[in-house]
């Protein structure tokens, strides 16, 4: 974790960030913070996904269209902490703090062990470690919540991320 005094004084967001937040740094050396999603990031969620490519909306919502339709976006916002844990990366270099991306681990009920897991990062920080860093914080998280393991959807296409989780892990069933 970054030392606040690490991070130039007109950069630092720790009322952005929020109490359940982590203030670090990418490979490249960027500031980011990794905080919970909240509903009044729904801004910078609509904003995040406009600026993926068509093809990245496709791998990840199995869609190309420009914004995935209200219900998605208001239940990707309806985190919970228990039967829906949601994290994002804001970068703090950037005045805007724009999402960078953000993970979920939704379950229909506090009992059921398995969840449903996704990942989205925006193109523009594809290979700077974003997605391994949101995985991580979401996998304590989950751990923590006594979900035990996480279920993914993932087109058979979609190469970067059935690599990604057989590097977690996973398996295909």
């Amino acid at each position: 974790m970054a030392d606040s005094g690490d991070i130039p004084a007109g950069l630092r967001a720790p009322d952005d960030c929020g109490e359940a937040s982590i203030v670090t740094r990418l490979e490249d050396g960027r500031a980011i913070c990794i905080r919970t999603v909240t509903p009044g990031d729904e801004g910078r969620l609509r904003a995040g996904i406009a600026a993926m490519s068509p093809r990245s909306r496709y791998l990840r919502f199995f869609s190309g269209g420009a914004s995935p339709p209200d219900w998605v976006i208001e239940r990707l916002l309806d985190a919970d902490g228990v039967l829906h844990l949601a994290w994002g990366a804001l970068d703090l270099t950037d005045p805007a703090q724009p999402a960078m991306g953000v993970v979920h681990a939704m379950r229909p009920d506090a009992g059921d062990a398995v969840a449903e897991f996704s990942v989205g990062v925006v193109d523009a920080y594809h290979g700077l470690g974003v997605g391994r860093l949101l995985t991580a914080t979401l996998l304590i998280d989950a751990a923590a919540g006594r979900m035990e393991a996480l279920r993914a959807h993932v087109l058979s296409e979609n190469d970067a991320a059935r690599s990604f989780i057989k590097w977690l892990g996973g398996v295909h069933l």
